[in-house]
């Protein structure tokens, strides 16, 4: 399916068109659409690719989709929702809804000590669109529900005042066009090793290459449904890997790690004899099959039979090893008759290359043969499925080869064990499956957090969230004993729902392990032990002890804690105490998506140690969409973001916090006026004695929004305790001082500057990185703060490398005011 109908708001009695189009051999002529799952009649519509409707009724809104047909099989679109408003409604209410941000800690709001203000927000919600506008294909730019109209508020804030812009009024806009990308790194599955310049396809069309240190940048092309990504070694060293990579409609950046499969090294074959290739024995375990190739086999691309020696390398990726889930190709899914992508179970992947020796020229096989050891299937229903299925690097969808039937006879004396056999032929495709449809399928709940609070209001979108799915060892179901598929799903506002299989008769049939990411930061679970907090977990019990949570770090407090493994217990129907979530029925996605808050689901969340972050124009950074074009904005561009830091190094004997007060300084429109406050902990150098540092974030200096003039942030850098300012960088100093004004530095507990708006550098003691996702920016420049370097990336402090500043600190005496105390409490004008 090349193009999906897309989802539209209409009023009663206009008119809306959908469209889609699906390619194939033969082109596909045949076209069908469906409302709320209902086939709509030919007749009375006469719709091909196009559905019209005219004069709509109330009765016609719901889910739209198409189903396109040929001989070679069917393929269905995604569905698209049409609402429809009643005259005189609007999809889009001038009153803002909630939305709570969290003030500096000095700032209480009520009695309770609450120190969160409702600054509102406008859901990006679509409008209708005006009459005729948009009625054909592909010409629906699209209106959205966004702000209006803000207002600058003063907030009560320790005997002065905090300045936070709010969302006074909402309407109805031209939507946003954010960029959608993803980003990562491409890298063995064995080694790490890098894959440095590798080609990257999307279809047949080549999109780009990976940089040297394997890093990529996709861009998502508008309306894409599935993105479907081939990496290709011009070397020839890996396996083409067939990525189906998550990423966010609403826009900006998802990272992923992309994993390659080293090729086996070459054995040389006699073409004109039988030959068997053993499938998965170099774990030290039984292998799962064979390959077998009669005499005469081996094809040159003329079809003329090749009898010579042949350089034959078969790489098999065995499910049995736990590491190898991250290495496999495409997402386990195919297109069953209806066109529905239905998941598959896999039991082994393998993939072939076949040369001539000495010219290399690749060979293609006539009929060969595939054995696979029945014992090596522990689901015996599963020994009545199993088929044969070669990928579409194209779609991303496996398609059947052939089914594995129960050998008739026994090849030799020595064969105790049964086999499954099926045939294939290998031609253009190179990578082959052993799979088994599966329909026992469920949802499970899943929402990330940017902190162990679990507030409602501080879920993160743009979280990649993971699900392997495992099959237990029985009665140790934290023993898996294969991996079976896996998926990947990015939060929105409420969450992800992630596909897995799940079993009703046999609790611990299926287990899943769920990892969250974000940018490339690995997220926290809830912790299981010493003991297992369900209103933490997020699941109520009894439900949450049938699903044996279990924390990664459960049975060993060394290892990482970014993990947690359920058993997938399919939901009882008829038990009240699981209609309520984490897990959902397949049928039930539209119930798990829309889940409130407040129902069961699972968690990760950011660990965010003594970090705090304000902006006076809220923008959360997982979302996109909630950006605001304001003068006071601290990300003037939503298309790209530059993260800046400054170096702090802290001579005494603790750790203090440090935080950088970002306010215009050139600008004329906001010179004096505070774009933000940023807090942070410093980080002790483990080398160096009462040392520590501290990478702090600063509004970097450039363009505001509206791209006219540059605006100089005067940053001031101030350490909470008794300190003083004891050395500034000479580069640093000598770049300001030529690059006036200069900013006022007579306090000695604080350092202040108008931020250069040149990257300088870590010779500097700054690090500026500019990326499409706001996070990766902060990421990887705090990597090169730490490390104290232009290109490196830590997580162990070195406080004395790349330095701007040094304060030295002392134990301050009881009930004296520190400088840190006073600027908190200073007035606005100050």
């Amino acid at each position: 399916m090349v193009l999906h109908p897309k989802s539209k708001v209409r009023v009663a009695g206009q008119e809306v068109t959908f469209c889609c189009k699906a390619s194939g051999t033969p082109v596909p002529k045949k076209y069908y659409w469906y409302h709320n799952g209902t086939l709509l009649e030919r007749k009375v519509h006469g719709y091909g690719s196009r559905l019209a409707l005219k004069g709509l009724a109330p009765e016609q809104a719901g889910t739209y989709h198409c189903k396109a047909s040929s001989e070679a099989g069917a393929i269905k679109s995604a569905p698209a929702q049409l609402t429809v408003l009643a005259q005189g409604q609007q999809s889009c209410k001038s009153e803002p809804e909630p939305s709570l941000v969290e003030l500096p800690s000095e700032c209480p709001q009520d009695a309770t000590g609450s120190r969160y203000y409702n600054v509102g927000r406008c859901p990006p919600a679509p409008c209708a669109s005006s009459v005729g506008e948009g009625s054909e294909c592909g010409t629906d730019a699209g209106r959205c529900c966004g702000v209006r109209r803000m207002e600058l508020r003063d907030i009560p804030c320790a005997g002065s005042s905090l300045p936070v812009k709010v969302v006074a009024e909402c309407g109805c806009g031209p939507c946003a066009q954010p960029r959608v990308l993803v980003q990562g790194r491409v890298t063995a599955a064995d080694t790490g090793e890098p894959l440095r310049f590798g080609q990257i396809f999307l279809g047949e069309r080549k999109v780009g290459f990976t940089g040297y240190k394997g890093s990529f940048t996709i861009e998502v092309p508008p309306d894409t449904q599935r993105l479907v990504a081939r990496f290709v070694d011009r070397q020839q060293r890996f396996v083409d890997a067939v990525k189906v990579l998550p990423f966010n409609r609403r826009g900006g950046a998802v990272y992923q790690e992309v994993k390659m499969l080293r090729k086996k090294e070459p054995v040389e074959l006699d073409g004109s004899r039988v030959n068997a290739i053993p499938l998965g024995e170099e774990s030290g375990r039984e292998p799962v099959g064979e390959l077998v190739l009669p005499a005469g086999a081996f094809l040159r691309p003329s079809g003329e039979v090749f009898n010579g020696t042949v350089e034959a390398s078969v790489t098999f990726l065995d499910p049995r090893d736990m590491a190898t889930a991250s290495a496999a190709s495409s997402d386990l899914s195919f297109a069953d008759a209806d066109g529905d992508i239905v998941p598959l179970r896999t039991y082994g992947m393998f993939a072939v290359e076949f040369r001539e020796r000495g010219s290399g020229v690749a060979l293609q096989t006539g009929p060969v043969q595939v054995r696979m050891d029945a014992g090596q299937v522990w689901m015996p229903e599963h020994l009545q499925k199993m088929k044969l299925w070669s990928l579409n690097p194209e779609t991303g969808l496996w398609e059947e080869e052939g089914i594995l039937r129960p050998a008739e006879g026994s090849r030799s004396k020595r064969e105790e064990r049964t086999f499954l056999v099926g045939n294939l032929e290998i031609r253009e495709r190179r990578l082959f499956n052993l799979d088994v449809p599966e329909d026992r399928r469920c949802f499970v709940k899943v929402r990330a957090y940017s902190n162990e609070k679990f507030n409602p209001y501080e879920q993160l979108e743009g979280v990649v969230v993971s699900l392997v799915n495992l099959e237990p060892q029985p009665g140790y179901p934290s023993n898996p004993r294969a991996w079976g598929r896996f998926d990947s799903v990015v939060t929105g506002p409420n969450g992800a729902c992630l596909p897995a299989f799940c079993d009703g008769q046999r609790v611990d049939a299926y287990s899943a392990y769920v990892t969250a990411t974000l940018g490339g930061e690995e997220l926290e679970a809830v912790a299981s032990s010493p003991k297992l907090n369900p209103n933490a977990v997020g699941v109520s019990q009894p439900y949450l002890g049938k699903l044996s949570y279990r924390r990664s770090d459960h049975d060993d407090p060394d290892l990482k804690k970014t993990a947690f493994q359920i058993n997938v217990a399919k939901p009882d129907p008829n038990n009240v105490d699981e209609t309520n979530g984490p897990v959902y029925p397949y049928r039930s996605l539209r119930e798990c998506e829309q889940a409130p808050v407040g129902a069961n689901h699972l968690r990760f969340y950011r660990v965010e140690v003594d970090k705090y972050e304000y902006n006076v124009v809220p923008f959360r950074e997982s979302d996109l969409t909630s950006w605001t074009g304001d003068y006071l904005s601290w990300w003037p561009n939503p298309q790209e973001f530059r993260a800046c830091y400054i170096k702090v190094q802290i001579e005494g004997p603790q750790e203090y916090m440090v935080r950088s007060r970002n306010i215009g300084g050139s600008h004329p429109r906001t010179r004096g006026q505070l774009y933000g406050l940023r807090d942070t902990r410093s980080v002790r150098d483990m080398l160096l004695e009462n040392t520590s540092g501290a990478c702090v974030e600063f509004k970097c200096s450039g363009m505001l929004f509206d791209q006219s003039l540059v605006d100089r942030t005067l940053v001031t850098i101030v350490p909470q305790g008794s300190c003083h300012r004891s050395a500034v960088n000479g580069l640093l100093r000598d770049y300001l001082s030529r690059h006036p004004p200069v900013a006022d530095n007579n306090h000695t507990a604080a350092f202040s500057m108008l931020a250069p708006v040149d990257p300088l550098g870590h010779n500097y003691g700054i690090y500026t990185v500019t990326d499409q996702n706001p996070r990766l920016a902060k990421e990887i420049a705090i990597g090169r703060c730490f490390d104290g370097t232009s290109d490196g990336f830590s997580r162990e402090m070195k406080a004395a490398a790349g330095t701007a500043v040094t304060f030295t600190c002392q134990e301050r005496p009881p009930g004296r005011e520190s400088f840190f105390q006073r600027l908190l409490t200073a007035p606005a004008e100050a």
